[in-house]
């Protein structure tokens, strides 16, 4: 019978990946919200993620349903041990969510709703970092039982890969912006980009070292030959990304910036893939031992390859719709 969980770990990489990538910008945006005072640069932000901010989270909500309904072992361990984070990522994310449409209404208490927009995705951001940081560290496991409590995440490696997450996703932001706005506003979030890339450098320094030196199979899995050879294209090409997207700051160039903060982002998560393979609740529960039965997968799937073309030609569409720059409340001009 044909194995399918190398595909379903594919589309749940794919779901994760495309939710970092596309919420990850309109995150970013949020947070850097905060540090802007004019109410006419504050409405150019949010007019530059609102026509696709709410369809960025289907994919949040693709891999959620996909972890649950294929790999329910893995659902069981790692839910109990995010569970407060995970809250703290749905409240950030709905008091976000309604911030767009309350400070828009007559007689609104605008500062309290700009505060929810901004406030709502640096909680979400951090609680995402914090999640992620669970899976590097590991889970304790007693037999197929998730062994710890829902505190384990409050350590200096999940609270540390949180702070880094706000950097990585302040990147997206300040680039989205480069690309979307123009005048005062695209000078400003040029300047922040150069300063949170320094951010970005140092965590993901510090985490390709912390890492390694905190797990022996992960050293192995980068360091061992022939592994170094064949996983050098990884930190090689994220230094050549790093020096293009500085230098495209420089030059002031308005489309390379975003697209190289989505290549550090493809490498980073490629580097995690490489690190992780083939657990999904590490460090002792693979993908094979967490999924349900052949059965199961292959009707899973049958709806699963109706559903993500749909949600992918209406990603490509929607963005195409509203390409170009934004300008206040002319909306958008190609």
């Amino acid at each position: 019978m044909l194995d399918l969980v190398p595909m379903w770990a594919a589309i749940l990489a794919l779901a994760v990946f495309m939710y970092v990538l596309l919420d990850g910008f309109d995150l970013g945006v949020g947070m850097v919200f905060l540090l802007r005072r004019d109410p006419v640069e504050r409405q150019l932000m949010i007019n530059s993620v609102a026509p696709v901010w709410d369809f960025n989270e289907t994919w949040l909500i693709l891999g959620g349903g996909g972890l649950l309904a294929v790999f329910p072992l893995a659902f069981a361990i790692i839910v109990p041990a995010v569970y407060f984070p995970i809250l703290l990522m749905l409240l950030g994310l709905i008091f976000r969510g309604v911030a767009f449409e309350f400070r828009e209404v007559v007689g609104a208490r605008k500062w309290i709703w700009d505060g929810a927009f901004g406030y709502g995705s640096l909680i979400a951001t951090f609680s995402q970092g914090v999640v992620l940081g669970m899976f590097m560290q590991g889970f304790p496991i007693h037999g197929r039982v998730f062994a710890g409590t829902s505190w384990d995440w409050f350590a200096p490696f999940p609270l540390l890969t949180g702070v880094g997450l706000i950097f990585g996703y302040a990147l997206q932001g300040t680039t989205w912006l480069v690309l979307k706005t123009e005048g005062e506003l695209q000078e400003w979030a040029r300047g922040m980009a150069k300063k949170v890339l320094f951010g970005v450098v140092a965590f993901i320094l510090l985490i390709s070292i912390w890492t390694p030196l905190k797990d022996a199979r992960i050293s192995a899995r980068w360091f061992s030959f022939p592994n170094s050879f064949v996983f050098a294209p990884v930190p090689v090409l994220t230094v050549l990304l790093i020096w293009t997207l500085w230098s495209a700051l420089e030059k002031r160039r308005e489309v390379v910036p975003f697209m190289c903060s989505i290549g550090l982002f493809f490498l980073a998560f490629t580097g995690l893939v490489i690190s992780l393979w083939p657990f999904i609740a590490p460090p002792s529960v693979t993908l094979w031992d967490a999924s349900t039965t052949p059965l199961s997968q292959q009707f899973l799937l049958i709806g699963t390859m109706f559903l993500l073309p749909v949600i992918v030609l209406y990603v490509v569409w929607s963005y195409w719709v509203f390409r170009g720059k934004v300008r206040g409340d002319m909306g958008y001009h190609m």
